[in-house]
């Protein structure tokens, strides 16, 4: 998912969030939005956005400069300079997110969040700005090539990270005993390197970050999904959510969405 020289070669920063899920989920509905072309004016209005900077290569601490970046910080940025806001990145650890956000503890989660039904219930989604899949991530000198047949070697032990839909779609395919879930995807790529567990579920774009991360040390393995729509989340009733999906649709509309992701997803 991005440029990721920047990140250590064993150890990334220290992260946590990750929400990416298995199984079907419907489209989030779109709150009406103005017709592309006529943004909102939010007045300069400053939104605290949260972000785990922890999740290769949505939002991350480039350990060089110290400095975070990642795609959450460019699209963000870019939907601000459309709708006349400025965005107060404020990291948050994922565990206990959802809840802060159905209190309206921030304004805007910006994590690769996976929608989800259940999650609706709690909180609103923007429209997705993209469609990911969930994939194992293994190390170069394995061979795995059928889920099944891996799944069935009672050797096998597979990371994930807890309370995410990567967690979920992990259960779905490996015994509860034999699926170890870290508190960040950080923990769990450093035990895949150590070889402490076989393979990682994790979305496919994050797996291109950590492979970037990782030269030579990491691959993809098979595909567990393909069908995970990712989203900006809001508390529930947030006025924020038309001006956000009328610049994300302007975004779609003259190529600067397709480019961020080009320039994150497709390193």
């Amino acid at each position: 998912m991005k440029k990721y020289a920047l990140l250590s070669l064993l150890v990334l920063v220290s992260m946590v969030l990750a929400a990416c899920g298995g199984g079907q989920t419907p489209t989030p509905e779109a709150t009406e939005a103005p017709p592309v072309g006529e943004m909102p004016d939010l007045g300069g209005r400053t939104i605290n956005v949260a972000v785990e900077n922890a999740y290769v290569p949505f939002n991350f601490i480039d350990e060089a400069t110290g400095e975070p970046g990642g795609w959450d910080y460019e699209a963000v940025a870019e939907i601000c300079r459309r709708i006349n806001c400025v965005a107060n990145f404020q990291q948050a650890a994922w565990d206990g997110i959802f809840p802060a956000m159905a209190a309206g503890e921030y304004d805007m989660l910006a994590d690769g969040v996976t929608y989800t039904e259940e999650r609706d219930q709690t909180v609103d989604f923007s429209t997705p700005y993209v469609t990911i899949g969930q994939v194992l991530l293994i190390r170069t000198d394995q061979d795995v090539t059928d889920v099944e047949a891996f799944a069935a070697d009672t050797s096998v032990v597979v990371g994930t990270q807890v309370g995410t839909t990567n967690e979920m779609v992990a259960l779905d395919h490996f015994p509860r005993e034999r699926v170890l879930s870290f508190e960040d995807f950080p923990g769990a790529v450093s035990a895949l390197l150590a070889e402490d567990i076989d393979a990682v579920v994790i979305d496919n774009v994050s797996a291109l970050g950590y492979i970037g991360a990782n030269p030579g040390l990491l691959k993809v393995g098979p595909q567990l999904t393909s069908d995970e729509q990712l989203a900006f989340v809001f508390p529930p009733g947030s006025d924020l959510v038309a001006p956000v999906n009328a610049a994300l649709a302007a975004m779609q509309a003259d190529g600067t969405l397709q480019t961020l992701n080009d320039k994150w997803f497709n390193p």
